[in-house]
């Protein structure tokens, strides 16, 4: 994985203008960051992209007025390919979480029980090739959608399914390495065959197929 190079280009899409104001005022002032784009629809959003740098990270809500985040992701996926998707919202309803990994979302957040500082967090557990869940999103998503029997039996060796089932617990890749005992290059590399095996572009699209166990 490159290394990662600072500030990097966050945008806000945000209709609430207290949420978005508090969003922008903590996360654009951290040194990580910076904020080419904090807009109140995705129409001004698309408006916006075409005057702006293409966001590393798109922190966007599910339920805007327009085109909805949920609504928009396919579109984000197909062309900006490159950009993570952390939806937020104050729902975690199972199934619209389990849409959203589907459509290609890294992460998915609470509004209401998610401090500022998580925020970043979140952000930067993206970053590193992590997932970024609100714990009550995690334990739904995991009690809700309990990975079925693989259509294709041995088509992950055993240390494949290791690395998949730590990353479907939200775990970066630094985080797996340290927990099987691997060095980081190893586990990157198991991440890539999990990609080229399972047919899948992003972390969203592994853990929707993991959690459908479309393996």
């Amino acid at each position: 994985m490159a290394a990662i190079v600072y500030p990097v280009s966050l945008a806000i899409v945000e209709d609430d203008r207290r949420v978005r104001a508090l969003l922008q005022e903590y996360l654009c002032h951290q040194p990580e960051f910076s904020c080419p784009m904090v807009v109140d629809s995705m129409e001004a959003f698309w408006a916006e992209l075409e005057l702006s740098l293409v966001p590393r990270v798109i922190l966007l809500d599910v339920s805007l007025p327009g085109q909805t985040g949920l609504a928009a992701l396919p579109e984000l996926r197909r062309r900006l390919p490159g950009t993570d998707v952390i939806l937020q919202t104050m729902h975690d309803d199972p199934a619209r979480i389990f849409e959203a990994l589907r459509a290609g979302a890294t992460g998915y957040v609470i509004k209401n029980t998610t401090t500022l500082p998580q925020y970043k967090q979140a952000i930067l557990d993206v970053l590193a090739g992590g997932a970024a869940l609100s714990p009550s999103v995690a334990r739904k998503a995991l009690n809700h959608f309990q990975p079925a029997h693989s259509q294709q039996p041995g088509l992950l060796s055993a240390r494949e399914a290791e690395v998949l089932q730590a990353l479907t617990e939200g775990l970066s890749e630094k985080q797996v390495a340290a927990q099987l005992r691997l060095s980081f290059d190893t586990v990157h590399t198991y991440v890539k065959r999990l990609y080229e095996k399972l047919q899948v572009r992003s972390r969203g699209e592994l853990l929707s197929r993991a959690a459908k166990g479309d393996l």
